[in-house]
């Protein structure tokens, strides 16, 4: 197992791994993850991206909103480029486009709108999921513990490694059940130590836990998974709709279902909220699922 680390040393990793930094003519440059082995995580991509379009607008308009697409897989042993385009700032709303690039070859292209706050028509249509707490279930850490002896060599170090943002799963994991599953699922999250009081910060860590979890829900009806090797997946595009403040250190519920897949595509939706119940954001992302053919 990796070394261990103090909760507050993991969460300063995780900033500091999300925070790209400036080369100046809007042009950043996204750190590598230490340790990291293999394909770069989408989140952080994602997350990395956000802050480099964020770092262009004025500070009174937040985010609220990105749409990103999925080009090729990065690799952890690289940093990440970012180039943004400053495409509109209106009178109300800013728009950024961010191509991220590694090794001179583009992995993502994101589209981020921004607005100036204001008042306005407001409701919800979206009641908080009956679920039990997070006090009443168990860590993921702990679990993961438990079944990485059986997990396959190339997804031992995934289970193993230590992670700055803790989830707490209503139903378990798809790979601690094969069998097939309503395809819906539910997990509590939040960082594993405080955050600044940055609301950058906050919707940047949403963004990098929102890719958690969400493909997986369109392989439950099929009783398969990633981690015995039963089926190869990847994210094509991922959208995130950013609707109240919140606080990415403080429990989350993250309910998610996917009501299509075929083609060798899933389609999966996730809804956010507070532990209080307010509706905080929505995603969607469609990603590549196919079968895994054995070798030989």
């Amino acid at each position: 197992m990796e070394q261990e680390h103090t909760p507050e040393q993991l969460v300063a990793g995780l900033i500091k791994l999300l925070e790209p930094k400036s080369h100046g003519e809007d042009r950043y440059e996204g750190r590598k993850k230490r340790g990291g082995v293999g394909r770069v995580f989408g989140g952080q991509v994602i997350a990395q991206a956000l802050l480099a379009a964020d770092d262009t607008v004025e500070t009174d308009r937040p985010a609220h909103s990105l749409h990103a697409y999925f080009l090729r897989g990065g690799a952890e042993e690289f940093s990440i480029d970012y180039e943004v385009a400053r495409d509109f700032d209106g009178g109300s709303f800013s728009n950024r486009r961010v191509v991220a690039s590694q090794q001179g070859r583009p992995i993502l292209n994101l589209t981020a709108s921004f607005q100036r706050q204001q008042e306005g028509l407001h409701h919800v249509d979206a009641e908080m999921p009956d679920v039990p707490p997070p006090e009443e279930l168990e860590s993921e850490t702990v679990v993961r513990l438990r079944y990485a002896e059986t997990a396959r060599p190339e997804a031992r170090h995934h289970f193993l490694s230590p992670r700055p943002v803790e989830m707490r799963a209503v139903e378990g994991r798809h790979w601690t059940n094969p069998q097939p599953a309503p395809p819906r699922s539910h997990s509590w999250f939040k960082t594993v130590a405080p955050l600044p009081d940055d609301p950058r910060i906050h919707r940047a860590v949403l963004a990098f836990a929102s890719d958690m979890t969400l493909l997986g829900t369109c392989a439950l009806p099929h009783g398969l998974s990633w981690a015995r090797g039963e089926v190869v997946s990847a994210s094509l595009d991922h959208a995130v709709w950013f609707h109240e403040n919140f606080r990415a250190d403080e429990w989350l519920l993250y309910a998610t279902d996917s009501p299509w897949s075929g083609g060798g595509r899933g389609f999966n939706r996730g809804r956010i909220f507070t532990q209080d119940g307010r509706l905080v954001a929505s995603v969607a992302q469609e990603g590549m699922i196919r079968k895994a053919v054995p070798k030989g």
